[in-house]
């Protein structure tokens, strides 16, 4: 392999003004500012150092440096790191938070929030937790485990330690943690390409776990780097499977498509796929006032969500109702809506397209209603069908149905989570959604939070993750 000794955006002018965005390989920080990259949804610029390939490949001539340590103590030393990203005192994690605020869509103060609390999954029940429920026994992570078949053959299987290259999401700082996290308890060699809209965190986690041990293996078998999505040079080198042994990908539409060209024979893909989440208001909810306002809080929250920028947001709310009671609704809800959260900080204002296909449809009102006003502080549009754009920045969109059987028309396999008001309704439903393509079913406000260990978009990611490996060794008593 070639050392890439430039990338496609030389240094200028423009490098004194931009934030350093430093790699982290295999235990050693890498500054530098030889390329000037452009942040994808703000435009800002921010400078990282030469990209070496030779440097973040871990050659399968050498075996994972976490293969033969024992899952108990990477969670011990993860739960220690956790710790100390927890602290309150971490330079890496608030000198992460002034940078991010300047690239990434989420208000500062949502900024914060999610980098200090992205530790609490480094927990040791929370780990312990989510081992036990992806593998039916744990112990194959640590050694080979016999198995004896009913005709006497005799086996033993590992879930082996595997290579990993994870393409992070933008919109969700928390998930640099868990990908760390992850990869560590299925002991892979992992590669970490960090995404333009936080091209920090992830290489601010690392550091506070290397200045526990840098030399431990944990940290020995991660590399966190960046590079422009899609750039061929890159790509069509390290999208190998002489050097990795699976693609773990977060993103849109785009992003998952170009990864798609270079999965083949040996090199596998893990997608986690652009979703949209939805909410399902049954008729009870107009049993009185009372129960119009706690569902309109409950649905509000889960629209709210990370500035309605994570897929578990909900976008579209399906109600049992004329439009006559929908707009009842719909008014109830732009009102939680607009109630500031302890997390948002300031909203971004919506884009001018958005803006302008709302103010349309404000015009239109023998077909719409539309509730609240379009700065970004949250909107209810409610109509007979979805509408043809993708609500954003707390806009829901109340489309009014029959009843919610006729809703799942609208489910398909990119539908993620779903939340229903009254609960009781969720087991005549669920069914239902599955066979659609959903992937999960909530009470309606708890979108949000989800059971630790569970399935998350219809697989067990663990499981998923690892090279699993059989040894078979004939029969027993030969």
């Amino acid at each position: 392999m070639n050392t890439l000794t430039d990338l496609s955006n030389p240094p200028s002018a423009d490098t004194a003004k931009a934030d350093s965005a430093p790699f982290f390989i295999r235990g050693k920080l890498v500054e530098g500012s030889d390329s000037i990259q452009r942040s994808r949804d703000l435009g800002v610029n921010f400078a990282t150092p030469k990209l070496d390939l030779d440097a973040i490949v871990h050659p399968r001539t050498e075996l994972p440096p976490l293969l033969n340590v024992k899952t108990s103590e990477i969670i011990d030393f993860l739960v220690e790191a956790g710790q100390s990203m927890a602290s309150g005192k971490n330079p890496y994690v608030e000198a992460c938070i002034d940078r991010m605020a300047k690239v990434s869509l989420a208000p500062r103060k949502m900024v914060e929030f999610q980098m200090t609390n992205a530790s609490e999954y480094l927990n040791k029940q929370v780990l312990t937790e989510v081992l036990e429920q992806n593998f039916p026994n744990p112990k194959a992570l640590d050694e080979w485990v016999p198995h004896t078949d009913h005709q006497g053959r005799r086996s033993f299987i590992r879930a082996y330690a595997p290579r990993l290259v994870h393409v992070l999401p933008g919109n969700s700082p928390g998930m640099g943690i868990r990908s760390i996290a992850q990869s560590a308890l299925v002991k892979s060699v992992s590669l970490f390409k960090m995404p333009s809209a936080d091209p920090f965190s992830t290489v601010a986690f690392l550091r506070t776990m290397a200045d526990i041990d840098a030399n431990h293996p944990v940290i020995q078998s991660m590399s966190a780097v960046y590079w422009r999505g899609g750039d061929d040079a890159v790509e069509r080198v390290l999208y190998r499977p002489q050097y990795f042994d699976k693609l773990v990908a977060w993103g849109g539409g785009d992003a998952i498509n170009n990864v798609m060209k270079y999965i083949g024979p040996g090199f596998q893909l893990v997608s986690f796929d652009p979703k949209t989440s939805i909410s399902m208001v049954g008729k009870e909810v107009f049993a009185s006032a009372e129960t119009i306002a706690e569902a309109a809080e409950l649905n509000a929250r889960d629209v709210s969500i990370l500035g309605q920028e994570a897929c578990v947001s909900s976008r579209f709310t399906f109600l049992e109702a004329s439009p006559e009671d929908g707009d009842r609704y719909a008014g109830a809800l732009a009102e939680r809506l607009r109630i500031d959260r302890m997390d948002e900080g300031t909203p971004r204002p919506l884009d001018r397209e958005l803006k302008e296909q709302i103010d349309v449809l404000r015009m239109m009102d023998d077909d719409y209603g539309v509730f609240g006003k379009s700065d970004g502080r949250g909107i209810a549009i409610r109509s007979d069908e979805p509408v043809d754009f993708h609500p954003l920045r707390k806009t829901s969109n109340v489309v009014c149905v029959p009843n919610l059987k006729e809703a799942m028309k609208y489910v398909n396999v990119a539908t993620q989570t779903v939340g229903v008001y009254p609960f009781n309704r969720m087991p005549e439903l669920r069914d239902h959604l599955a066979s659609g393509g959903a992937q999960r079913i909530v009470r309606l406000g708890e979108a949000g939070p989800s059971a630790i260990g569970n399935p998350h978009d219809a697989m067990y990611p663990l499981h998923r993750f690892v090279h699993w490996m059989a040894n078979e060794d004939g029969c027993v008593g030969e």
